[in-house]
């Protein structure tokens, strides 16, 4: 047997190429195909299925073109409603790629079309099951059940189908089962997922919070509470899934623009370079998404699909990077970019202050000191007198603030808080800081930190 996880951290997904013999398979395949394909050249093998667990909300897949360059069946569980020749497996349904029998189940709940595979390596009848759960079990967590509701679901109902198919389909399986999820930490199709990017079932059924002895009401209450907000482009992107998507190499490619025509741009510019170099000096009122981070997830969550988008960067090798990465999540609409050393105008500019810097001035004047972390960071431990404004909810509740007093940014490590800035900037908040080091380093420094009641209520 042939295998090997693919892992994407800006989208903190997991990926899966197994084969045997002459023919493989690829699990849930990201947008850009190409290492599956030097996958199969360098093992000799031909990939005969591509099989996806459900419709990705949080991704563009890379199933149509992967399918158009080899050949493969396409595969999604029997209640998938794709616009493209499928195969559809329903439970119990087996198939064979060389020696190794994948054997379905369908398991909804994150989604109602979902399915696990079973992988069995008939050459070694000792091995353990390889078991591709796609969101329905996470290394510590399990799929949110709230990503589908304009498909007739309530939550509760879908939780519901979920508790089922862990208890029926999954649970039952024996616990050296070797369990392989789409994701890992810093997606948002959990809420708790682990660092972690592969397990067995019986360390899940140890560990995972979602897997302990409890009512189906219970566990419908659990799962369902406390869930991240849900990003607008997560419909999208599940709806793209089901119609198939263009191939990376036939999107329109950026043009180079003038400082001028970036200037007059009528969409977002997107600085993409890290926040200390975006805040030394940029393109006014860009919004800056540093490649560094989770880029990917921030832009579709941050960015409208169909928004005119210019890529500003330092280099030609970080403009296509970000072509890429916005494809990922079905931004199509980049229509240029320019590099920094070519922008001849003023440049603005985003002061970087250190954590003691800005507990002086919080300390010394009229300031306002913003927290862009999620509510539930947040309120478990902050510097002191700060006001939480998720970033994902930052532009939206930007009337709580004032634009004429000085603002600092702060996160937990300095990533958000600088896309945080640049959102101010773009409303037009005249001073802005970005507090480099984050919530860890003003914890670090000893400086007064509180817990918010709710996390008290909850330890």
């Amino acid at each position: 047997m042939r295998f090997k996880q693919f892992y994407l951290g800006c989208l903190a997904h997991a990926s899966y190429y197994i084969g045997s013999e002459g023919e493989a398979a690829v699990i849930d395949p990201r947008r850009d195909v190409q290492q599956y394909l030097d996958e199969a050249d360098t093992n000799g093998q031909k990939i005969k299925y591509v099989i996806e667990t459900h419709s990705h909300a949080d991704f563009v897949s890379g199933h149509i073109e992967l399918a158009e360059k080899t050949g493969a069946q396409i595969i999604f569980g029997e209640r998938a409603k794709t616009e493209f020749p499928t195969l559809k497996v329903k439970d119990g349904d087996t198939l064979n790629v060389g020696k190794i029998k994948l054997k379905f189940l369908e398991t909804p709940g994150h989604t109602p079309e979902g399915i696990t595979i079973l992988a069995e390596n008939t050459e070694a009848p000792g091995e353990p099951l390889k078991m591709f759960t796609g969101d329905t079990l996470f290394i510590g967590d399990v799929g949110r059940p709230d990503l589908i509701g304009s498909k007739g679901f309530t939550a509760e109902q879908m939780g519901g189908m979920l508790f089922d198919s862990l208890h029926n389909k999954i649970l039952p399986l024996p616990d050296e089962t070797e369990v392989y999820p789409a994701h890992g930490a810093g997606s948002l199709c959990g809420k708790s997922l682990s660092k972690e990017t592969w397990s067995t079932l019986g360390n899940q059924r140890q560990f995972n919070y979602a897997l302990k002895p409890m009512s189906k009401e219970e566990f419908i209450k659990v799962v369902a509470s406390d869930q991240p907000e849900v990003p607008a482009y997560f419909p999208v992107s599940a709806s793209q899934n089901l119609k198939g998507s263009v191939s990376l190499d036939d999107l329109p490619q950026p043009k180079a623009l003038t400082t001028d025509e970036v200037n007059g741009f009528d969409g977002i510019v997107l600085d993409v370079r890290p926040g200390e170099t975006y805040g030394a000096g940029h393109v006014p009122n860009a919004i800056n998404i540093a490649l560094g981070g989770q880029f990917a997830s921030w832009a579709g969550t941050l960015i409208s699909i169909g928004t005119p988008v210019a890529i500003a960067a330092d280099t030609q090798e970080q403009v296509e990077e970000a072509f890429m990465r916005l494809a990922r999540v079905g931004i199509e609409t980049v229509k240029g970019f320019i590099l920094m050393s070519e922008f001849t105008d003023e440049k603005a500019v985003v002061k970087h202050v250190s954590v003691e810097a800005a507990n002086e001035a919080l300390a010394s004047g009229d300031v306002q000191f913003i927290d862009v972390r999620r509510a539930q960071e947040h309120a478990n431990g902050h510097a002191v007198n700060t006001l939480n404004l998720p970033l994902d909810r930052l532009s939206r509740e930007i009337d709580r603030v004032d634009p004429d007093k000085p603002t600092y940014v702060i996160c937990q490590s300095g990533y958000r808080s600088s896309i945080g800035t640049s959102i101010l900037e773009n409303a037009g908040f005249g001073e802005v800081y970005n507090v480099i080091g984050g919530t860890k380093a003003w914890m670090d420094a000893g400086l007064e930190t509180e817990v918010s009641a709710t996390a008290c209520a909850n330890s």
